[in-house]
């Protein structure tokens, strides 16, 4: 049965009642390894036994040599101690590992087509693609939104973000689609920022996920870190031993359907990957998801062709204009795709 929130739409409708004027949207992922960032593991189970040197290629995400060049030149620790690539981990171990940041490359311009929701004279707001990542990185060092913005812009881009990430205020990941608010100076870079850390600029995600919690609306309240055992994926960190940050995301459902529901969600913070995370941990994954949705289900494979990594879009965003004040929301639909995919599910229901 196609249960309907309370005043649910026919079709999701980003703005909310609320009349459509600009900008943009929030933080999320990052999709490289976390180069430049430090962590602790704590290997358990079949881990316990296993050479330095292997676990850190698989805990950090890097190649055996990579691993074994950190642990020689100092920057793996066991217990706070250097130890040989050979050491066999044991119960209780903490092993730190710090990854070198890379040296930044100036991005080139390239000519790729931008989906401009708004734009003046102080930022711009895109409809990023799903597919696209933001910045690049290694693995990823063109074909990126901020080589296609370079082209569009030109020297019109905030340098705050540096070479690489000229003009970005925030992150979404690869294959999550939506709002990205781009400043072209400084002053609205800071302005932007500040109203993001102060979680005055509000960003609404729109996902298709398996199943339905029970309660129509709810707060996940869930601390997010780096996953000990995978470093390129996040994870709920209870343990204060584990470096971990608060994670808050509120969400409505928008409608039911048989095996699925529309979910509405608001991030109260940022953290990489936290819808995804969060919905994740309580039993409710977004359709899709590669990383965190485990094994596809019957639904997942029936409308395999409509699902190109998670089904998640970052539909509205409201902020207020860093030089007039004025108070704006902005909103796009989601993709084709996904709105198939949400009509192919209203008529099975």
């Amino acid at each position: 049965m196609n249960k309907h929130a309370p005043n649910a739409p026919d079709k999701i409708d980003p703005t909310g009642g609320i009349e459509e004027i600009e900008d943009t949207d929030e933080t999320e992922a990052i999709d490289g390894r976390g180069a430049g960032a430090t962590g602790t593991y704590l290997p358990a189970g079949e881990d316990v036994g296993r050479r330095l040197d292997l676990y850190v290629a698989g805990a950090a995400g890097v190649s055996r040599t990579a691993a074994a060049r950190l642990i020689e030149t100092g920057a793996v620790l066991v217990n706070g101690r250097p130890a040989d690539k050979k050491y066999a981990l044991r119960a209780g171990d903490a092993v730190r590992v710090a990854l070198p940041a890379p040296a930044e490359t100036a991005a080139v311009p390239q000519d790729i087509p931008l989906d401009v929701v708004y734009e003046d004279d102080d930022l711009l707001v895109i409809d990023k693609p799903q597919g696209m990542v933001v910045h690049p990185a290694p693995g990823n060092p063109d074909g990126t939104l901020v080589n296609a913005l370079l082209a569009h812009c030109g020297d019109s881009l905030s340098g705050i973000g540096g070479e690489i990430r000229p003009g970005i205020v925030h992150r979404i990941d690869r294959d999550t689609s939506g709002l990205l608010v781009v400043a072209k100076n400084d002053a609205a870079h800071r302005c932007l920022s500040e109203q993001l850390s102060g979680h005055r600029l509000r960003r609404t995600y729109f996902a298709l996920v398996r199943g339905a919690p029970t309660d129509d609306e709810g707060t996940i309240s869930l601390p997010l870190g780096r996953d000990p055992r995978d470093r390129k994926k996040m994870a709920v960190i209870r343990d204060p031993a584990l470096r971990s940050r608060e994670a808050v995301t509120h969400y409505t459902v928008r409608e039911r359907f048989s095996g699925a529901s529309l979910l509405e969600l608001e991030l109260e913070t940022g953290r990489t990957h936290q819808i995804r995370v969060h919905m994740a941990a309580i039993g409710h994954p977004v359709l899709g998801d590669p990383l965190y949705g485990g094994k596809p289900t019957p639904l997942e494979k029936k409308h395999a062709r409509l699902l190109h990594g998670q089904c998640l879009h970052a539909g509205r965003l409201r902020f207020v204009h860093p030089r007039t004040g004025e108070e704006m929301t902005v909103a796009c639909p989601p993709p084709p795709d996904f709105e198939k995919l949400l009509a192919l599910l209203r008529a099975d229901a």
